[in-house]
């Protein structure tokens, strides 16, 4: 039993505490919380780690209980009742443990990028575009994740033309993967005095955040550097000097923005670390040739393209093309209650892998 169900390519059981007791080794480290945000994410995953060693083991000691049991009751004709707490138990530890299967991917664990930009749809989609920023921001803070705005652009009517927000903290990545791709939405226009019903489109990405990554050198003649003035929303001034900074590869046509700090060098530092992030991602992708492992399709956000539909005029109604997740109680999604579509994308990535 124990052959079969620990050993099991989705857990890597031998390699999870191997994996535990080096991070247990590091938190006993003098210093360790010298770097809080870097010390909670380390805490966190060794708690994860060590809450799946104890459900797995738990499990299979059940298990062998319970197939006692059950061998013991018909020898014996004890009811079915006296042992479905047992079973209640063990069905609990295994919907843990499925959870716990869903985070498989190499990059999963790590910080992450999201980046919104305003797709088709004029002066409506940049509206859409702050409407998706809010959703995120507000799904992140009621989550308690730690979550910073990298770069905001204004919209020049209302609402924004794109936006990045860097999440930090474990498995961010891979709890808003989902959110890649193109997000429709149909209402009744604020901006238009006929009332008429419009679609309007953005995009979002998502990348993870590659630390420590040595495998790209950007030299200064294959970047243009701009510095601007950081402007938070609304158009205020976050500061009164250049200290924004806008990156462009120049051979890839990858651009990276941040303005979060007050310090140009500190945005430029955090701008680098992106762009050297998505020049490793584009250098993998093309080596492998599948463009869609990491990043997915990156199509123009238009008709046909979307992977969820957030519906408000006829009726009410947000569907994720997916998975065919359907809400109907739009608000409280664009109020940022999005777990069920991160949930619900992630079972939908796992079936993927084993079909």
């Amino acid at each position: 039993m124990r052959d079969w169900f620990l050993q099991r390519g989705i857990f890597d059981f031998e390699n999870k505490k191997k994996k535990l007791d080096q991070l247990n080794l590091e938190i006993n480290k003098k210093g360790f919380w010298d770097n809080t945000q870097y010390a909670q994410k380390v805490s966190i995953e060794a708690s994860t780690i060590e809450k799946l060693i104890t459900s797995l083991s738990s499990l299979e000691n059940d298990l062998i209980e319970l197939k006692e049991l059950i061998e013991l009751t018909e020898e014996e004709n004890i009811n079915e009742k006296d042992y479905q707490d047992e079973i209640n138990k063990l069905e609990n530890l295994i919907e843990e443990i499925e959870d716990e299967a869903l985070y498989f991917d190499k990059y999963d664990d790590l910080n992450a990028v999201l980046t919104i930009n305003a797709g088709a749809g004029g002066v409506d989609a940049h509206d859409w575009a702050e409407m998706l920023l809010r959703m995120y921001t507000r799904h992140l803070s009621s989550n308690n994740i730690d979550h910073q705005i990298e770069e905001i652009s204004q919209g020049e009517e209302a609402g924004i033309k794109s936006a990045s927000i860097r999440i930090n903290g474990f498995r961010a990545y891979a709890n808003l993967e989902s959110e890649r791709g193109v997000h429709r939405l149909v209402r009744i226009s604020p901006f238009d005095s006929n009332k008429r019903r419009h679609t309007s489109f953005a995009g979002v990405d998502v990348i993870p955040l590659i630390e420590n990554n040595d495998e790209i050198n950007i030299q200064d003649d294959e970047i243009r550097i701009d510095v601007y003035r950081s402007s938070g929303a609304g158009g205020q001034h976050v500061n009164t000097t250049d200290s924004a900074v806008r990156i462009t590869h120049i051979d890839s046509g990858l651009v990276v923005a941040c303005q979060a700090e007050r310090s140009q060098l500190q945005n430029k530092t955090r701008a680098l670390e992106l762009l050297k992030t998505k020049l490793l991602l584009k250098k993998r992708e093309d080596e492998l040739k599948k463009l869609n492992e990491i990043r997915g399709d990156q199509h123009e956000a238009g008709w046909g393209r979307q992977i969820r539909s957030y519906v408000l005029q006829p009726y009410q109604q947000v569907k994720d093309a997916r998975n065919s997740v359907e809400v109907g109680n739009v608000q409280n999604v664009l109020d940022g209650d999005i777990s069920i579509f991160i949930k619900e994308y992630l079972k939908w990535r796992r079936q993927g892998i084993n079909d």
